[in-house]
């Protein structure tokens, strides 16, 4: 049958008339006749092979469906209804095709799709040429770590406000995320601020090799947002009643020691030192805290040389006291040498002192 010969009750005859066990052949025919002649054909035309072919396509095998995505992904006027129930298929494998290339897939409908589909059908659309920002809102949102890097690193997508929020927050933990959003040229500057200050040592590294001229204005602003972090943490008590409950009951049961503290530190996990660190020191959890979130890091030292501390321990706490950024390696030294000097049982005795007036 030619196409100019074709009308809609021929199809519907046609298909009607398939066995079902053609439908997949006669699907593949009428894709060829459609990618063949689809730069030329009429929007009329196009509805007649959407109705077919979307009909061919409800009863035929997963291989069979994914091979259509392919296939109808890369052509731009495509069939819309058949773009739409090939993307919101829950075969993963079907979708992601015209997820990623299709441009018959308006924003309203990637946006229903990335908050109702799987993780993989929110990676495929992570990985599309352009990407608006209720889109890129929803991706970040809902999508698991392999959503936000891919989408972060998209350089055709556009993010918002809230959804570079969501990312900075998330990029807290994780170095990969972070190094991704700080690479892209056109994030805010006040967020990008926001970024170094939860982003590790080695991504603000990473930032100022390809920003070499930037770098001391990064440390600077590092500096700047650390000791605001600090005076704020001052300000505020915390509340420590959890994990003294917890921690203490260690302690007495004498299953709480040095390398405990040493592993808390190093995690980052701050209130578990602060509270190991107290019980070990035998003084009160405010005393610990105030030293841990103090401006200065000589209550830090103080506290570790009368406690019995090791160095390699007692660098650890001074890291985790300077977090975001890394204590540079001649502060360390400076810290080292103050260490040494101050003999155990004077610390100590200062400690008392210092634990007293401040209870």
């Amino acid at each position: 049958m030619s196409r100019e010969a074709m009308s809609s009750s021929e199809i519907d005859t046609a298909v009607a008339h398939v066995a079902p066990e053609r439908r997949a052949h006669m699907l593949d025919r009428m894709t060829d006749l459609f990618v063949q002649h689809a730069a030329s054909l009429s929007d009329h035309e196009i509805a007649l092979f959407d109705d077919v072919i979307g009909r061919l396509a409800a009863e035929i095998e997963i291989e069979a469906k994914i091979l259509l995505a392919r296939r109808m992904a890369v052509v731009p006027n495509a069939p819309p209804n058949v773009i739409r129930m090939l993307a919101f298929d829950d075969h993963a494998d079907v979708a992601t095709p015209v997820l990623t290339h299709s441009e018959r897939l308006d924003e309203l409908s990637l946006v229903e799709n990335a908050r109702t589909k799987s993780q993989k059908h929110l990676f495929a659309i992570s990985r599309r040429r352009v990407l608006g920002e209720p889109v890129t809102d929803a991706l970040v949102e809902r999508g698991d770590r392999s959503v936000a890097i891919s989408v972060a690193g998209n350089a055709g997508a556009h993010f918002s406000e809230r959804g570079f929020l969501v990312l900075i927050r998330r990029s807290a933990a994780d170095d990969l995320l972070a190094e991704r959003l700080g690479e892209r040229k056109e994030i805010p500057a006040h967020l990008f601020l926001r970024l170094l200050s939860v982003a590790s040592e080695r991504v603000r590294a990473k930032l100022r090799a390809s920003h070499p001229q930037a770098g001391a204005g990064i440390d600077r602003v590092v500096e700047e947002v650390t000791d605001r972090m600090k005076s704020l943490a001052i300000a505020q008590p915390r509340d420590y009643s959890d994990r003294v409950e917890e921690l203490g009951y260690r302690y007495i049961a004498g299953k709480l020691n040095e390398a405990d503290l040493a592993r808390f530190a190093h995690g980052g996990r701050v209130e578990d030192t602060v509270v190991t660190l107290a019980l070990l020191a035998k003084v009160p959890v405010p005393v610990v805290d105030r030293a841990m979130h103090g401006e200065r890091s000589d209550s830090i030292l103080l506290i570790a040389r009368a406690t019995g501390l090791k160095w390699g321990t007692t660098k650890l706490l001074l890291q985790l006291w300077s977090r975001p950024k890394l204590l540079p390696p001649e502060e360390l030294q400076r810290s080292l040498a103050s260490f040494e000097q101050l003999n155990p049982a004077t610390a100590s005795h200062l400690l008392r002192f210092q634990a007293n007036a401040q209870s």
